[in-house]
């Protein structure tokens, strides 16, 4: 049938050339060129192997730093790196640990590519000679295998690369994890398939302390692999705390060895939806070695539900008239034996979590059960309260002095102060509701240390460059002195799990997240969203070309090396 097409056509081509003019005839041509190139596959198509094609240049923003550091200048000379010979070496003898060894074998595929077939140009480029070699690393306070970071840690680093020497210098451990990332970044890729790196002076360090990301685990099970991959992406983007919202209503997946019945019962499957202790115990461990602390949050009096069924008699009986109706509340604060569950509870949760801080919640407490409840009506006349806010303090306050009682600190979420009560001094504050400017205010007038997080809830999704209202958001946009602003520890970006599994949770965080690290860790003067639009971009291919599934930031564009290239 084909061979009958063409040789009609080619009939009428024939019948119709001395009517027509030469532009028609190549238009009959081209047809049939075109139906033989659509019945026999390849037959007309280039051959790339004869043919020049024209490699994308490298762009204006490759070995761009994100976030920004503090001080940063760079010039066009630029000097070859050798990835055959390239090595970290320690300038102070016996600084080393296994934090910094692990960090250097992590950093070297980081820099030169995770397998040789996934860079762009595969040439059989050869260093020079006079290539640059090594990173040379100053670790001025020698550090520990066991070190854990802490909310004062020191993440300073200077780094300097002048032709084929570069030095990398920190007073803390924490400081040459950030600065591995930083060279790891301005390493790149030219044209030639060489890695070079251009002549560049940093002078780093975080504008804020605090630095993190929740994740909900509760409503959509998250499994440990996905958990220390995002624990990568945190690192890469100079986060540094990992808000571990374990349990909540759904599900309580913590695999606790004092009271296992609460996975048992609480868990949406006992067997595979659970942290075991050793599961939490190798997360600990993953995020502490990238400098990233993790901080639990197991949120009381509210969002209790999946408690209540490995632990009876812990939440608050619901009554419709003088009998219970069959549903519970927030967890009762009545009677003795709850403090005595919170004790044993959070002195196992306090001794498997090395971290300072736990996060305790108090968000969204209902009332409507308490009041119902007559245990609660005859404490509350007993103990002469008025308002059911005087119970949440009640509780919440003998929750910090057993909390406190084991040497920790901790957050708690707005609603404890807005409902009135008053709690400890050294208590954290997190703000997360609408109107933020006015309760950080409020909160740091009243004199709490404080985290900001309503900016920056990344489980709210729209079409478009979403980003860029995140970058906006300014912590210190607040009327308040000096001294309140002092207390602004950080923030926090949040994924609450309605909608995210391990299925979409990475590509939903990244790179939408790193806009909220760049916020805070850069300079306040860094808040130019047009500005940092392309060095968004380069980093958001960088962390493809790194093995993350991060989602297109702009319109139509392209990475030079695409996910799941080969």
């Amino acid at each position: 049938m084909f061979k009958t097409i063409v040789h009609d056509l080619s009939r009428e081509l024939v019948n119709r050339s001395h009517r027509r003019k030469r532009k028609t005839t190549m238009s009959f041509v081209g047809l049939i060129l075109l139906l033989i190139a659509v019945e026999i596959p390849g037959s007309f198509q280039h051959d790339r192997s004869h043919t020049k094609f024209r490699r994308p240049e490298v762009s204006q923003t490759a070995g761009n730093p994100w976030p920004m550091p503090l001080s940063y200048h760079t010039q066009g000379t630029f000097s070859y790196v050798d990835d055959a010979e390239f090595k970290f070496r320690n300038v102070n003898e016996g600084s080393s640990c296994s934090i910094l060894q692990e960090a250097y074998n992590r950093y070297f595929p980081l820099i030169f590519g995770r397998r040789p077939e996934t860079l762009f140009f595969k040439s059989s480029f050869k260093a020079p000679t006079d290539a640059m070699a090594e990173l040379m690393v100053k670790l001025e306070k020698p550090c520990m295998d066991n070190d854990y970071p802490m909310l004062e840690s020191d993440e300073s680093y200077t780094l300097n690369v002048n032709g084929n020497q570069a030095m990398l210098s920190a007073s803390e451990i924490w400081g040459v994890l950030r600065g591995l990332e930083t060279f790891s970044q301005i390493v790149y890729q030219s044209n030639d398939g060489g890695f070079v790196v251009n002549n560049t002076q940093i002078v780093d360090k975080p504008r804020f302390n605090h630095r993190g990301m929740l994740l909900d685990t509760s409503r959509h099970f998250i499994s440990v692999p996905i958990l220390m991959t995002n624990l990568d992406a945190l690192a890469q983007n100079k986060f540094n705390v990992f808000h571990w919202h374990i349990v909540d209503d759904p599900s309580f997946p913590f695999e606790s060895s004092t009271f296992p019945d609460l996975s048992q019962q609480g868990a949406y499957d006992p067997e595979t939806h659970v942290y075991t202790q050793t599961d939490i115990k190798n997360i600990i461990e993953y995020a502490r070695m990238r400098g990233i602390r993790v901080v639990p949050e197991f949120d009381s009096p509210g969002h209790t539900s999946s408690w209540g069924y490995g632990q009876p008699d812990l939440l608050t009986k619901c009554y419709t008239g003088s009998k219970p109706n069959g549903q519970f509340g927030p967890v009762n604060p009545v009677p003795n034996s709850t403090y005595v569950f919170l004790k044993s509870f959070f002195t196992e949760i306090g001794q498997l979590f090395p971290d300072h801080y736990m996060h305790l919640g108090g968000d969204e407490v209902s009332f409507a059960c308490w009041q119902t409840n007559p245990e609660i009506t005859s404490f509350m006349k007993k103990m002469g309260y008025t308002s059911y806010s005087q119970v949440e303090e009640y509780y919440m306050q003998n929750l910090l002095d057993i909390v406190g009682g084991l040497g920790k600190g901790y957050q708690i979420w707005q609603e404890v102060i807005d409902n009135g009560a008053k709690v400890r001094a050294d208590t954290v504050i997190e703000v997360w509701k609408a109107g933020w400017q006015a309760e950080m205010e409020k909160v740091t007038k009243l004199g709490y240390k404080t985290l900001l997080s309503t900016c920056w809830y990344l489980s709210r999704i729209s079409y478009g460059s979403d980003w860029m209202a995140y970058y906006a958001c300014e912590p210190f946009n607040f009327n308040g002195t000096d001294a309140q602003k002092e207390l602004i520890q950080g923030g926090e970006t949040c994924m609450w799990g309605e909608y995210v599994d391990g299925t979409n949770v990475i590509s939903r965080l990244w790179p939408r997240a790193s806009a909220v690290g760049e916020r805070l860790w850069s300079a306040k003067e860094i808040n130019s969203g047009a500005l940092a639009q392309p060095r968004l971009a380069e980093h958001r291919c960088r962390m493809v070309r790194r093995g993350f599934q991060a989602e297109p930031i702009t319109g139509p564009g392209f990475c030079r090396e695409e996910f799941g290239d080969v």
